[in-house]
């Protein structure tokens, strides 16, 4: 229509030239290119935490003035998650209100965990994990019910049939990219999946049926995060890298694994992004290589001239300090006043993780 515009006006003005010239001198107009149109770029940022674990050294120390306070523990990663358009962590333990708190080998921590995360703007909570079964139907109610209080979703284990259907898949989208995550874990320290309630164990039948319902059409990406590998492994095993053409070969995008405890290494692809494990968020865990993790960035390009979507991950290592359990950025940890025990150790990991993943 604006094309068709722009002839008329032209025609109209070269009658006006020729007929209105005087003294037999050529008039020279001029026009304006038409403007163009602006291209517009979205940019998607997804920030994952690695294991929220709580073993009881944890509760204790996150015990204050007669009640259960994190905030010194999450202080400098809250910004971080805060800042993201979408924030995801593994929760690796369940919530009780009974006030019967215990770590490993079975965990059921403070409610106020919950208010933690919610406090640092976690928008989802994966539960599909081996100490998700860990105090049975009570543990997965409790725990589903303190995440929905706070406006926190979650998907990999469910209360019921009703729950399943409606988060099995859990479906959000942000400026426009629309998203599917799907969460499964290996096993639950065998312990059964209680009566009534649901847990997505890995099984390749099941994860491509799950993955067939995604409507790819509404869909932009796909999210896996998967519970799996060996512990203290620092390198992924072949068990996990075939996953990862599996899921590739469904079409999932963006792949995050966790469970090992350690950091492993990832790889970012023009069609998509691997972080094969991301360690401790936070642990009472304080041998080499445990006492710290990575929170894995990913961020998620669509430019309306290309088509499909762009990747670019970056891995940021976090470092637990004692005491407060205070999960530590480098952003943060290389001027943060500590004692030189503590100060070796932060050191040490930050080595360690460099050396890992080659930078």
């Amino acid at each position: 229509m604006k094309r068709a515009v722009f002839n008329i006006l032209s025609i109209f003005l070269s009658v006006f030239v020729a007929t209105s010239c005087c003294d037999n001198k050529a008039m020279t107009i001029e026009f304006l290119p038409e403007p163009q149109a602006e291209v517009r770029i979205d940019t998607v940022c997804l920030m994952f935490g690695g294991d929220l674990m709580q073993h009881i050294p944890q509760v204790r120390a996150a015990y204050k003035s007669g009640k259960y306070d994190y905030s010194t523990s999450f202080q400098y990663v809250a910004p971080m998650f805060r800042n993201a358009d979408i924030a995801v962590l593994n929760l690796e333990t369940t919530l009780t209100t009974r006030g019967d708190y215990s770590g490993y080998p079975s965990f059921a921590s403070p409610i106020e965990v919950a208010d933690a995360m919610a406090d640092m703007g976690i928008d989802v909570a994966l539960l599909a994990n081996n100490h998700c079964c860990d105090r049975a139907g009570r543990g997965i109610d409790t725990t589903v019910e303190q995440l929905a209080k706070h406006n926190i979703a979650h998907t990999g284990a469910f209360t019921g049939k009703e729950d399943y259907d409606a988060n099995n898949v859990l479906h959000f989208m942000s400026k426009g990219i629309r998203f599917a995550l799907v969460n499964y874990t290996y096993g639950t320290n065998g312990y059964p999946v209680p009566k009534g309630k649901y847990v997505n164990i890995i099984d390749k039948e099941r994860i491509k049926r799950d993955i067939s319902t995604i409507n790819r059409d509404s869909v932009d990406c796909v999210i896996a995060c998967m519970h799996w590998g060996i512990e203290y492994q620092r390198q992924p095993n072949a068990e996990q890298k075939e996953m990862v053409q599996f899921l590739k070969s469904l079409g999932v995008d963006v792949i995050i694994g966790g469970h090992p405890h350690v950091v492993q290494t990832y790889e970012v692809s023009s069609d998509g992004v691997v972080f094969y494990s991301l360690g401790n968020l936070v642990s009472n865990q304080r041998k080499r290589y445990t006492n710290g993790g990575l929170i894995a960035e990913v961020n998620i390009v669509r430019c309306d001239t290309v088509p499909g979507l762009s990747y670019s991950a970056n891995a940021h290592p976090v470092h637990v300090v004692l005491p407060g359990y205070r999960i530590v950025p480098r952003s943060v940890g290389d001027t943060l006043k500590m004692s030189a025990d503590s100060r070796q150790l932060y050191n040490i990991f930050m080595a360690d993780t460099d050396r890992l993943l080659k930078r």
